[in-house]
């Protein structure tokens, strides 16, 4: 049984030469030329001159099969290759015309404007109109006459320009946004607090010869004047302490050998700047660096402000990304915990092992500003968690980010105070980390940050941030020395008047530094820091008071009559109640 297929395959085995006829093939090439050429003949092809492409194509295609004595068939294969190219060619010759767009037509005057609202007229109610008739009014109602709501403007539509290929994009136009969707910060209010202060007196080396001050490690005050002079705004007078604005910047003082004794005091006498005739003291303390087997666990407790003065980008947003950075620097075994304030305090984060970073970081970018600020009720509750993770051996503090304002609770300075030194004699430290600007209480921050035997910081930049919670983190978070105090005793016969340049806020009383219940300032891992007196020497010009016409004249001192004065300085190590004592003497030369 055979099928069609079968068929046909017996006729082409019983054909001797199946290949194309060349006549045939020929004629069908020819008919295809002359059907291209009747469909393009209005089109013209090549240059005005000579014969159009598609008969060079031909002459083409005829001589080369002669000249080269081709067979006819080899011809039509190259002739119809040469044919696909030049259809190429001429098509995509036609693609890269530019089209010719029809130019939108210009409205007229008349066409193009918007007529103007007609006047709205608005008309007696009948009721009033018989009310005025009846009392006799004879008077004509007018129309009264309303002013149109709006202006409309005039509208006039313009061609769009062609240029190559591409149609001239639009002119660009400003978008803005609804009023309700636009982003709304909290707006300063100019109400930056600061402790009022009063410059250290001339004091005359006879009638007083000894000068008590803690120490002082802040850095706030420089960073405030920096974020201020950027902004092109002058700070507040008392924003500018001076033993802040010098003891912002590191210095290579040499340090003690070991850690036995936690700093070493360098005491030197330098020509003043700005006059001759007097000389500068500079004590400066280097304290040890611990490394890092040295350093002990941290327990510490983030009491972050989340009120709504806090909802401006320089505040919690900065706030988040500098306690993030923190957190990078923590060991794995270091807890940490998170309580925010803002209308009732509550603990976002309970006691968390720092390995855990990505939980810490999560609860840290899910805050969000908004409400009245509590500060009092967040602390009560940070020192319970910092309790509950208490670390005998290791760092326990609490560590208060806020732009320094507490609505609700306890506002009373001095109660807070007592507050914070109570915890402080548990071995709960408080430091404090100030954001943003117009509404920042430096004077509440100051007293919460000495009392608390912590440090106090501003962060007006993230740099500022890498550099206080980063780079400087170790002096931040290590205490080595506790209630560190210093005091100079100027000698009269040497010194006539001198004058402590800053520490306004850190003076102490003369019986205070033997006193070891009273509280100074700590030093941490590395820290160093600078004091530096200005003092006229007896024969000087410089000297601002005269010698008193009926003083008594003490005799001249036995000891010491090559020496400027006698530099003292009280400490405690960590965990101690009796503190230690280094002194020198200050030479002459």
């Amino acid at each position: 049984m055979t099928d069609e297929l079968d068929q046909l395959k017996a006729q082409f085995r019983a054909e001797k030469d199946i290949r194309p006829r060349p006549a045939a093939k020929a004629a069908g090439i020819e008919a295809a030329l002359a059907r291209y050429d009747k469909i393009f003949s209005k089109r013209s092809q090549g240059t005005a001159r000579g014969l159009r492409l598609i008969e060079r194509v031909r002459g083409l295609i005829r001589g080369s099969t002669k000249m080269h004595g081709l067979k006819l068939s080899h011809g039509l294969m190259a002739g119809a290759s040469l044919a696909v190219i030049t259809l190429v060619a001429v098509n995509s010759g036609l693609l890269r015309e530019a089209p010719t767009l029809p130019s939108t037509p210009s409205l007229d005057q008349e066409s193009s404007t918007i007529p103007e609202p007609t006047t709205l007229e608005k008309k007696d109610e009948p009721a009033k109109t018989a009310a005025r008739q009846a009392a006799g009014e004879n008077e004509a109602l007018k129309d009264e006459e309303i002013e149109p709501a709006f202006s409309a403007p005039k509208v006039t539509a313009e061609s769009d320009a062609v240029s190559g290929y591409l149609q001239k994009a639009p002119s660009s136009f400003a978008v803005t946004a609804p009023a309700d969707e636009r982003q709304i910060y909290y707006q300063d209010q100019g109400r930056d607090k600061f402790t009022d202060i009063q410059t250290n007196p001339v004091k005359i080396a006879r009638d007083e010869p000894v000068s008590t001050f803690s120490i002082d490690v802040d850095t706030s005050s420089y960073s405030f004047v920096r974020g201020s002079l950027n902004q092109n705004v002058l700070p507040q007078k008392d924003a500018v302490r001076v033993e802040e604005m010098i003891n912002y910047f590191p210095y290579d003082y040499a340090g003690p050998a070991d850690r036995a004794v936690p700093f070493k005091a360098n005491v030197s006498v330098f020509p003043t700047p700005w006059n001759a005739d007097t000389r500068l003291m500079h004590i400066a303390i280097k304290g040890f660096s611990l490394n890092g087997q040295e350093k002990p666990k941290s327990n510490l407790v983030f009491l972050i402000d989340t009120s709504g003065s806090m909802d401006s980008p320089d505040k919690l947003p900065m706030l988040q990304n500098a306690m993030k950075m923190l957190v990078e620097t923590l060991g794995p075994e270091d807890t940490v915990s998170i309580v925010t304030y803002a209308g009732s305090a509550g603990t976002v984060l309970e006691p968390t092992k720092a390995k855990d970073k990505a939980k810490i970081i999560g609860s840290l970018d899910r805050l969000m500003a908004g409400g009245s600020t509590a500060g009092a009720e967040g602390i009560r509750q940070a020192y319970q968690l910092a309790e509950q993770s208490f670390d005998e051996t290791g760092i326990n503090r609490v560590i208060l980010a806020t732009d320094g304002d507490f609505n609700v609770g306890i506002t009373d300075p001095e109660e807070l105070k007592s507050f914070i030194e109570r915890k402080r004699d548990t071995g709960i430290t408080l430091s404090v980390l100030g954001f943003g600007r117009g509404n920042y209480n430096d004077e509440m921050m100051q007293t919460l940050a000495q009392n608390g035997n912590g440090n106090a910081a501003y962060i007006d930049t993230l740099n500022e941030a890498r550099k206080v919670l980063v780079d400087e983190v170790s002096s931040t978070l290590f205490t080595i020395a506790q209630d560190v105090k210093i005091q100079v005793e100027f000698n009269p016969d040497t010194v006539s008047e001198y004058r402590l340049i800053g520490y306004e806020t850190r003076m102490l009383k003369r019986e205070d530094f033997n006193n070891d219940k009273v509280d100074a300032g700590d030093i941490g891992s590395g820290h160093t820091v600078t004091a530096i007196y200005e003092i006229t020497p007896k024969a000087s010009k410089a000297k601002l008071n005269d010698e008193l016409r009926y003083g008594a004249q003490n005799s001249a001192a036995v000891t010491g009559a090559d020496e400027f004065g006698f530099v003292k300085i009280r400490y405690k190590l960590p965990g101690e109640k009796t503190s230690k004592l280094i002194s020198q003497p200050v030479k002459v030369s």
